[in-house]
C-alpha cells in the first residue's frame, strides 16, 4: 500500500505537538492545524506548513494524524465537514491517537468506510516527556495494510507498538483498561501514603520504599514522587481527561456487565475533585482525596 510522502497533523496540544515535531524531524514533510493558531508556530519554525482549516493538512491518498481531547472534539473534526474525509480520499488513512470510547470508533470506521477512508485506532501510552522522547507505546488496532503502511511514521513516535487486532475499537477499550490501572494505582499510593503519613512516615520515604522495592516500575517512580510530594502542576495530563477515561471504563464496564467496584470511587474521587477546583490540575492530583478525607490540608 503506496501513501504520499507528506502527512498531516491535527491538534496540538501538551501532546500532539511533540509528537507531530518528530515526524517532522524524521523528514516528513508536514502540514499542521490547530483552532489555536499560535500552537503551530514552533513547529512553522522548524518547517511545517500551518493551515487554516483541518482538510488542507490532507494530500489524497495520504495520511491523516489527530490527536484531540475527547470524543467530541475528533467527531467535529471528521463528521463537521465532509470535505476533511472526501478530500483523504480515496485510500486515505486516518490515524486517531486519542482515547476515545470504543462506540465512537465504531461509529467512525464505519463513516470513513462510506468515504473510502481507513480508520485506524492508536491510543498512545505516555505522557509529554514521552512523546518528546519518541518512546511512546502505542495500541494499534485496524485494516492490516493500512497499519502496515503506517508502522513507519508510528516507529518515528513510538518505542513499541501493540497490535490489538483488525477492529479499531479494541485498541480504544484496551487503553481504557490501561489507564484505569494508572488512577488505581494513584488511588492506592495516596491511600497507603496518607496511612504513613498520619503515622509518622514522611510521605517521600514510603514512595522510595515502593518505588526501590516490589514495586518498582515507572507508575510508582513517577506518579508516586508527585503523588508523595503533592506537586501537581504544570499538569501532564488533566485531572479532567482523567475523569472521562474513568467514566469511559463505567461506560465499558455497565455495557458488557462487568463490575469495577474501584471503578466507582475513582469516579467519585474524580468528581469531588473537579467540584473542588482541581479539574484543570494533573490528574495525580485524584491523590488529595485521601489526605482531604484524613483531615490532612497539604
Amino acid at each position: 500500500m503506496n501513501i504520499p510522502n507528506t502527512v498531516g497533523f491535527i491538534g496540538l496540544g501538551n501532546m500532539g505537538q511533540p509528537i507531530a515535531l518528530n515526524l517532522l524531524k524524521a523528514g516528513n514533510p508536514l502540514r499542521v492545524y490547530n483552532r489555536t493558531t499560535e500552537k503551530t508556530r514552533s513547529l512553522v519554525e522548524k518547517g511545517a506548513v500551518a493551515v487554516d482549516n483541518p482538510s488542507d493538512v490532507i494530500e489524497p491518498g495520504g495520511v491523516l494524524f489527530t490527536m484531540l481531547s475527547d470524543d467530541d472534539s475528533l467527531r467535529s473534526v471528521v463528521q463537521g465537514d465532509d470535505s476533511l474525509l472526501k478530500r483523504l480520499a480515496p485510500g486515505g488513512i486516518h490515524v486517531s491517537l486519542s482515547t476515545i470510547s470504543p462506540a465512537t470508533a465504531r461509529e467512525l470506521s464505519a463513516y470513513h468506510h462510506r468515504y473510502g477512508v481507513i480508520f485506524l485506532s492508536a491510543p498512545v501510552i505516555g505522557r509529554p516527556d514521552r512523546a518528546a522522547a519518541g518512546t511512546l507505546f502505542i495500541l494499534l488496532a485496524g485494516k492490516p495494510d493500512a497499519k502496515e503502511a503506517v508502522l513507519p511514521l508510528l516507529e518515528r513516535i513510538g518505542e513499541r507498538i501493540f497490535d490489538f487486532g483488525h477492529e479499531p475499537w479494541l485498541s480504544n477499550i484496551a487503553k481504557i483498561a490501561f489507564n484505569f490501572n494508572i488512577a488505581a494505582a494513584i488511588e492506592i499510593m495516596a491511600e497507603s501514603f496518607t496511612l504513613a503519613e498520619k503515622n509518622g512516615i514522611p510521605r517521600p520515604r514510603m514512595a522510595e520504599l515502593l518505588s526501590e522495592t516490589l514495586f518498582a516500575s515507572v507508575i510508582y517512580r513517577g506518579y508516586g514522587d508527585l503523588v508523595a510530594r503533592h506537586v501537581y502542576e504544570p499538569a501532564g495530563f488533566r485531572l479532567s481527561l482523567g475523569w472521562k477515561d474513568i467514566q469511559l471504563a463505567l461506560d465499558i464496564a455497565a455495557e458488557s456487565a462487568t463490575p469495577l467496584p474501584i471503578g466507582s470511587l475513582l469516579r467519585d474521587r474524580s468528581l469531588s475533585a473537579i467540584a473542588k477546583g482541581r479539574g484543570e490540575l494533573d490528574w495525580s492530583a485524584l491523590a488529595l482525596g485521601a489526605s482531604d478525607d484524613a483531615g490532612l490540608h497539604p
